[in-house]
């Protein structure tokens, strides 16, 4: 059978597309086959994990292996065909990363994701995993992220897949769009970011939520109650974003907000299941039928829409009944609904509720998740966390006791600025557990990475933050050990790495624009709390672990212990 040049192509572009999902199909069969040899209580770990849910999901248990099957007789039996077919098509070989193994190989290790990625780049620094309709090309390669981030930034971004993926979540917000979209909510949002009076209100806005949180702290401490310090920073932070963002008091750290706590629920749940959509090519299937994590995602999701609907109604009447309208305020959202005054059109309230949920995405999970590995850490090591709790008195210069709302008084950006250490110390945590450990971008054209290796169009390009802070070929042979002293030169001055090698803020046209707020409120939060308390972990031997979610966070939360420190600052 012959064919001309221009069909012979296209028939050897359809075969290696078919090539993939016999491979892939293959690989399903195999891992349904050895998901059925694995004992109960092996299985019952995975539940935990998503696993479980993931194939429970499905109305039968014969649908999956059903499906594939018949996917994989019909490519058998397509295969050696149209391979013989299109034999006498010669082109350069591309030169792909190698392949490191499918999505089941991921899914099976759900559980333990960042650190299954991080073995693997040990081995491959770029490689590639194998889904039935594109390639994920996994690099912890600084000149790798730098090419994507920022060199060739036009044919990277959020693309299609991952806006699929993530637009039910979050909608046509800043973290899901490209484009036009992207750049009016980025200049928008830089304006807030960088002005003196956003910083100033800010900063009153974190000295008064972390005095709350300390109160709160020294009961627990006095009584020797447990402390589940990860749901308090995490209610800290939303109180925080939301006056900060959108100028409503929410107060969910005094448990006085029903609503608050239902909807911190339902955001970390939906953050949750969002994620298992990258290896579930069922999941519109199950979207469509209202079945298993879908179902699920549709109530978070509910939960989710109905409280930032309300948010966005107070904050309306709030601003109707004041004489000077929107001008005189200064949040994000007041900002926003300035330019909805201006053109309806093109902000919707659908478009509002998304940029809402953008940023407080990025200013609750982020900053909360990041302080709760941070206090993991310094109980792991008690010299780093006695070393930052002395320099943080020496900052402040507060002689003898003082009031927990005296001390965050002296919390001022000059002192804060003067605690290079506890800077250092939260820079090394977020190398180790950074708060988004992996971040995936779509290829819009063929191009060949720094380091030689090619992707195609549509492939999905993942830096990776978590496993680049463990690359031994990065941070030398203690690239593993929680040591702040690494980022001192040898006058003892703090040097900033190069945002490609440490990534955990982005880079590019796309760096995290909240980064020295999140800082600031990171440093304000931890010093308060450092300097009234001792912390150690409620169960020395306890295992900690993180959770499979968009955000890097601490599963099943964060247990400690606080003591009162003596000699020093009085917590009445």
């Amino acid at each position: 059978m012959a064919f001309g040049g221009g069909k012979s192509i296209q028939v050897k572009y359809i075969y290696c597309h078919l090539f993939r999902l016999r491979f892939f199909t293959r690989h399903l069969l195999a891992a349904i086959y050895q998901q059925k040899k694995i004992s109960h209580s092996y299985l019952s770990q995975y539940h935990r994990s998503g696993f479980m849910d993931f194939l429970s999901s499905f109305p039968s248990p014969l649908f999956p292996a059903l499906a594939a099957a018949s996917v994989m007789l019909a490519l058998l039996l397509l295969g050696p065909l149209l391979q013989r077919c299109s034999s006498s098509v010669h082109r350069r070989k591309p030169n792909y990363p190698p392949v490191a193994g499918t999505v089941f190989h991921q899914l099976l290790n759900l559980r333990r994701l960042a650190d299954f990625q991080t073995d693997l780049s040990r081995k491959y620094r770029t490689f590639r995993i194998l889904t039935a309709f594109c390639n994920y090309v996994f690099t912890v390669d600084p000149a790798n992220v730098e090419h994507i981030l920022k060199t060739n930034f036009a044919n990277y971004g959020k693309g299609s897949f991952t806006y699929d993926v993530v637009c039910d979540f979050f909608g046509d917000g800043i973290f899901a769009v490209d484009g036009e979209k992207w750049r009016h909510q980025r200049k928008l949002a830089s304006f807030e970011f960088s002005t003196k009076v956003s910083r100033d209100n800010s900063s009153v806005v974190f000295r008064s939520t972390a005095a709350r949180l300390a109160k709160i702290i020294s009961n627990a401490a006095s009584t020797n109650d447990m402390i589940e310090i990860q749901d308090l920073l995490m209610r800290s932070t939303l109180d925080s974003i939301c006056k900060v963002g959108f100028g409503v008091e929410l107060d969910t750290l005094t448990g006085s907000s029903e609503e608050g706590r239902t909807f911190a629920k339902a955001f970390d749940d939906a953050s949750a299941q969002i994620v298992l959509r990258y290896f579930d090519v069922f999941w519109k299937v199950k979207r469509f039928l209202n079945i298993g994590l879908e179902a699920k995602m549709k109530k978070s999701l509910k939960s989710i829409d109905d409280f930032v609907h309300k948010l966005i109604d107070t904050k309306i009447e709030q601003l109707s009944q004041r004489e000077t309208g929107f001008m005189e305020k200064e949040d994000i959202l007041s900002r926003f609904l300035i330019e909805r005054e201006k053109n309806p059109d093109d902000m919707s309230y659908k478009y509002l509720r998304d940029i809402i949920l953008n940023f407080v995405i990025a200013g609750r999970d982020t900053t909360a998740g990041t302080l709760s590995w941070f206090f993991y850490m310094l109980c792991k090591h008690p010299s780093v966390q006695e070393k930052v709790a002395q320099e943080v008195r020496e900052a402040t210069k507060i002689k003898g006791e003082a009031t927990i709302d005296e001390f965050v008084a002296s919390l001022t950006e000059e002192a804060l600025n003067e605690m290079q250490y506890l800077h250092a110390s939260l820079t090394e945590t977020l190398r180790l557990y950074p708060a988004v450990p992996l971040d995936v971008k779509q290829c819009f054209s063929e191009d060949t990475l720094p380091d030689g290796f090619d992707v195609k169009k549509g492939d999905l390009v993942i830096y990776q933050p978590y496993p680049m802070g463990r690359m031994q070929f990065l941070w030398g042979e203690d690239a593993e050990d929680f040591r702040p002293e690494r980022w001192f030169n040898g006058d003892g001055v703090f040097v900033p790495e190069s945002p490609f090698k440490f990534p955990a803020f982005q880079a590019g046209p796309r760096i995290c624009l909240g980064k020295e707020f999140a800082y600031r409120q990171m440093k304000i939060f931890a010093a308060t709390l450092l300097c009234f308390f001792k912390f150690k972990m409620w169960e020395e031997m306890s295992t900690v672990r993180y959770r499979a979610m968009i955000t890097l966070q601490i599963y099943g939360g964060f247990h400690l212990a606080a003591l009162h420190r003596r000699g020093c600052l009085n917590a009445d």
